[in-house]
């Protein structure tokens, strides 16, 4: 019997004080810092509580801190190449990244943490501008902000938008490895988000179906799901292309998704269908309410 593996556990670096942090980022001078600790003395007070009573930082300056004190992934607009559609990365504490949040525990409990073959998962949905790509991607953020090795593969050889989102580079990607012209390197480690790495969809090819139809792709799947805890993988519109069928079946399984007031049931329960006659397995279903 094998011995069971352990990872490591990343315990916060709890030796950075909320103030140092603060300062560090220029959002609080050093002499602010010290009117702070006076009266943090004085009061027995929280370093954070007393900076707000004294009005020199916002609670937004506060979670920031605790963000970077607790090693949370979390981004500053203005300061990253990642586009702002990534809610999940720039405002963790918002309702909509906390229904985000509920939907990784509904997919850990469900479907990742349930076997260990099961570690991929394409989002499908019927239409063009379901919100496919957003989900995908947010959801990257939040299963990588649990600790989770998470990869986000961008399958959509038709209209790509995942390195647009991440602001990589799009020379090599998924197009170059099916075709046997690219390798692991392929893969960009998105250094500002822990845990998180991308594929993107390269050059788009003449041939997408035909590219993901070949073993070379269930091979794929197969190397980063040992090599990942969570793979999530982006499709084109499954009511559109015949490309999101063959990847939710090489897939663990699929996840459906549905934009309010704007998919219609007719095409959702045909994409599903569709997706299980093909052998595809359907892990649930999202109402994007965006």
């Amino acid at each position: 019997m094998n011995a069971p593996q352990h990872r490591d556990i990343r315990l916060p670096r709890l030796d950075r004080s909320i103030g140092a942090i603060l300062v560090d980022a220029g959002r609080l001078s050093a002499e602010d810092a010290e009117r702070v600790l006076k009266l943090q003395r004085e009061r027995e007070m929280r370093f954070g509580d007393a900076a707000l009573s004294l009005g020199l930082v916002s609670q937004a300056d506060i979670d920031f801190a605790l963000a970077r004190q607790f090693e949370y992934p979390y981004l500053v607009r203005g300061e990253s190449p990642v586009d702002e559609e990534l809610v999940a990365a720039y405002t963790p504490f918002s309702r909509v990244v906390e229904r985000l949040r509920h939907t990784r525990s509904q997919l850990m409990l469900r479907w990742f943490g349930a076997d260990t073959e099961q570690k991929t998962l394409a989002v499908v949905s019927p239409e063009s501008g379901d919100g496919r790509s957003w989900l995908a991607a947010n959801l990257a953020v939040v299963f990588s902000q649990l600790g989770e090795r998470t990869l986000l593969i961008d399958a959509d050889l038709r209209k790509p938008r995942q390195h647009t989102l991440f602001g990589i580079d799009n020379k090599q990607g998924l197009s170059a490895v099916l075709s046997g012209r690219g390798g692991p390197d392929a893969i960009k480690r998105i250094s500002s988000l822990l845990d998180l790495s991308v594929l993107p969809s390269g050059a788009l090819p003449p041939n997408p179906q035909e590219l993901l139809a070949r073993p070379i792709f269930s091979r794929l799947l197969a190397e980063c799901a040992s090599a990942f805890d969570v793979v999530l993988i982006d499709t084109p519109a499954a009511g559109e292309y015949a490309d999101a069928h063959t990847i939710s079946v090489r897939a663990s399984g699929a996840l459906l998704l549905a934009q309010r007031n704007r998919s219609r049931a007719s095409k959702l329960r045909s994409v599903s269908e569709e997706l299980m006659q093909a052998g595809a397995t359907i892990v649930g279903a999202v109402l994007n309410e965006r």
